[in-house]
C-alpha cells in the first residue's frame, strides 16, 4: 500500500510540474528522490491550505478512481445540476468509461440555460472512442464553424471519422487542418498514416521527414512524451 501512494504522490508531482510548466530540474527531483522530493515540490510549488482538500482529493483519485465517482453520483442525488452532471461525465472520461460519459452529456443537452460547445466536443470525443463514428460526426457538425473547434483534437477526431464513413475528401480537409509546425504530433503522425493509406507516399514522407527533424528541437520532458510517436514515425520513414 505505501508503493502505490508513494507512486500517486509521485504521478500527481510530475503531473502538476509538467501542467504548470515547472523547470526541468523539478522532474529530477521528484523522480530520483521519490518522497522527500515530492514532498519538497508540494510544499514549495504547490501546497497552501485553500489547495489542501483538492490535493487530497487528486491523490485518493489516482489510487481509487471509482470512489470519485461515487461521490459524484452521491452529489446529483442531492443536487442534479448542469455543472454536476458535467463533473461526472469527466469522472467517467478519466476512467475510460466512455458509455456512462455519453449519458451524462447528453443529459445535459436537454439544458436550455447553459451553452451546449462543451458537451458535444466531448461527445464528439466519446463516440469515437467506441466507434459509433455516425454519431461523432453527428455532433462534430453542429459546432464544427466554432472557433474553438478549428484545429483542435475534437476536429481531429472528426476527421478520422468522416475516413471512417468512407468519406475521404472532407476528412482530409479536416485533418489538415491539424498540421502546424512543432505541435500536435500524434495527429500529424495519423495524417501521414492518412497519406500512406491512400497512396499519396510523397506527401507522407514529407510529413513525416519534417515530424522528425522537428523532434531534433524537442525538449527533453518533449521528447519522452513523443518517445512512441518519434520512434513510429523513423519506422514508416524506412519502410517508405
Amino acid at each position: 500500500m505505501h508503493y502505490y501512494l508513494i507512486v500517486a504522490l509521485q504521478g500527481f508531482c510530475i503531473y502538476h510540474a509538467y501542467k504548470t510548466d515547472r523547470p526541468y530540474y523539478w522532474f529530477m527531483i521528484i523522480f530520483f528522490i521519490p518522497v522527500v522530493g515530492s514532498i519538497i515540490y508540494l510544499i514549495t510549488q504547490v501546497y497552501n491550505k485553500r489547495d489542501a482538500e483538492k490535493i487530497q482529493n487528486e491523490i485518493t483519485s489516482i489510487i481509487n478512481p471509482t470512489k470519485k465517482i461515487k461521490d459524484l453520483e452521491r452529489q446529483i442525488q442531492f443536487s442534479d445540476t448542469y455543472s454536476n452532471r458535467i463533473e461526472l461525465a469527466e469522472a467517467y472520461i478519466d476512467i475510460k468509461d466512455y458509455t456512462n460519459a455519453i449519458s451524462q452529456f447528453q443529459h445535459t443537452l436537454k439544458d436550455k440555460d447553459h451553452n451546449h460547445n462543451f458537451a458535444r466536443q466531448q461527445l464528439v470525443l466519446c463516440y469515437f472512442e467506441i466507434e459509433n463514428y455516425t454519431n461523432a460526426v453527428q455532433h462534430a457538425e453542429v459546432i464544427k464553424d466554432n472557433s474553438d473547434f478549428k484545429g483542435s483534437k475534437y476536429q481531429f477526431c472528426y476527421g478520422l471519422a468522416l475516413k471512417e464513413l468512407g468519406r475521404v475528401e472532407e476528412a482530409e480537409m479536416q485533418l489538415k487542418q491539424i498540421d502546424r509546425p512543432f505541435s500536435n504530433y500524434n495527429e500529424r503522425l495519423d495524417l501521414a498514416r492518412f497519406y500512406i493509406e491512400h497512396d499519396r507516399l510523397s506527401e507522407a514522407k514529407e510529413l513525416l521527414n519534417e515530424i522528425a527533424e522537428e523532434s531534433q528541437h524537442m525538449t527533453k520532458p518533449n521528447r519522452r512524451i513523443y518517445s512512441n510517436t518519434i520512434a513510429e514515425v523513423k519506422r514508416l520513414l524506412k519502410s517508405l
